[in-house]
């Protein structure tokens, strides 16, 4: 029998990896969402053994590590992020065999975790470290699980209302992403942000700059919030922004666009919304970002980085440069994938 379905949260949950008890908490925090996403049968309990496997690693031979548990950005499901900044795996392909493990090599129990995920997407460099990301969804929809595309969302350390929120929603061949940020943070911005989502939910095949009119009138009871929209549609972006929420584009090449939102507060001030054209060629990710992650994050990244998928992306991006003292989100997509 399933279990009971509450709605999960919005933000996910942040486990530093810094004592062995630590993987514990880690596992009961995945079980727990497993059960809050609906996830059927076993499911919940192996979105725990994921985790447990990708925290031990982390505990016995890295450095500097968290884990960061939350829903999948599209689809129903549970996505386990793994960061840490060393000291690398220098023979990953091994590391991935069922059962292999070595006391001088980061890769206990990765054989499992690829084994059970619905997907599981890891890179490591010697020397930075490893990022590794694990999805779990129900088995009757295994592409939800490799979706290009994916959010982190967090508040600030030591509260326990998140006043950022973020959403992806695809509709035919586009596919429509948008950034949250409440004023301040706390309750107030939390119900600020839960608004604006809600609203974006039900407005999101509308055109962008009718999106963010309906989440000001959305917003007029509340502090109001800064509000970022990127539909993707082909080898091209549209972004409409309000707020100081940043959006970026980066290939393998490099970072090729930087736009801010226009001075103002969805909700309360809101000028009209304009719309900019941002071209995506094959392999480009846009990135939306509120401004608890320290934006020189886009200075100067290495080629290690620009590779990342979306899921890996934002978990580097979080791992290094959010503020613990603000919410954050960042949120990451790729284009439909076209069809013949």
């Amino acid at each position: 029998m399933d279990r009971p379905v509450t709605p999960p949260p919005t933000a996910a949950a942040h486990v530093r990896i810094d004592h062995h008890s630590a993987v514990h908490m880690a596992a009961a925090a995945a079980r727990s969402l497993g059960e809050r996403c609906g996830l059927p049968g076993a499911l919940p309990d192996q979105a725990a053994v994921l985790t447990s496997e990708l925290a031990s690693n982390i505990d016995k031979h890295a450095r500097d590590g968290a884990l960061y548990i939350q829903p999948l950005a599209l689809g129903s499901g549970v996505e386990i992020l793994a960061v840490d900044r060393g000291p690398g795996m220098p023979e990953l392909e091994r590391c991935l065999t069922d059962g292999y493990t070595t006391v001088g090599t980061l890769g206990a129990g990765l054989g499992a975790v690829n084994r059970i995920a619905s997907d599981f997407t890891i890179r490591t460099q010697v020397g930075t470290g490893t990022f590794a990301c694990a999805r779990l969804t129900r088995p009757d929809d295994p592409a939800e699980a490799r979706q290009s595309t994916a959010l982190v969302c967090l508040p600030a350390d030591g509260e326990e209302h998140c006043g950022d929120a973020g959403a992806v929603i695809d509709n035919g061949s586009t596919r429509t992403a948008v950034a949250i940020d409440g004023l301040g943070h706390g309750p107030e911005a939390a119900e600020a942000a839960q608004s604006a989502l809600r609203a974006f939910r039900a407005a999101a095949a509308r055109p962008l700059p009718d999106i963010l009119a309906t989440l000001h009138r959305a917003l007029r009871h509340t502090r109001g919030a800064a509000v970022a929209a990127l539909r993707l549609e082909g080898e091209r972006a549209l972004y409409c922004g309000i707020g100081n929420i940043r959006a970026v584009a980066l290939s393998h090449e490099g970072v090729h666009h930087r736009l801010t939102g226009q001075p103002g507060v969805v909700g309360w001030r809101m000028p009209t919304p304009q719309t900019h054209a941002i071209p995506l060629p094959a392999g480009t990710t846009a990135v939306l970002h509120t401004d608890g992650i320290d934006a020189r994050w886009t200075h100067a990244p290495s080629l290690f980085t620009l590779r990342l998928p979306p899921q890996l992306l934002t978990a580097w991006v979080t791992h290094n440069y959010r503020s613990s003292r603000d919410d954050a989100t960042v949120l990451a997509v790729r284009p439909l994938p076209r069809h013949p």
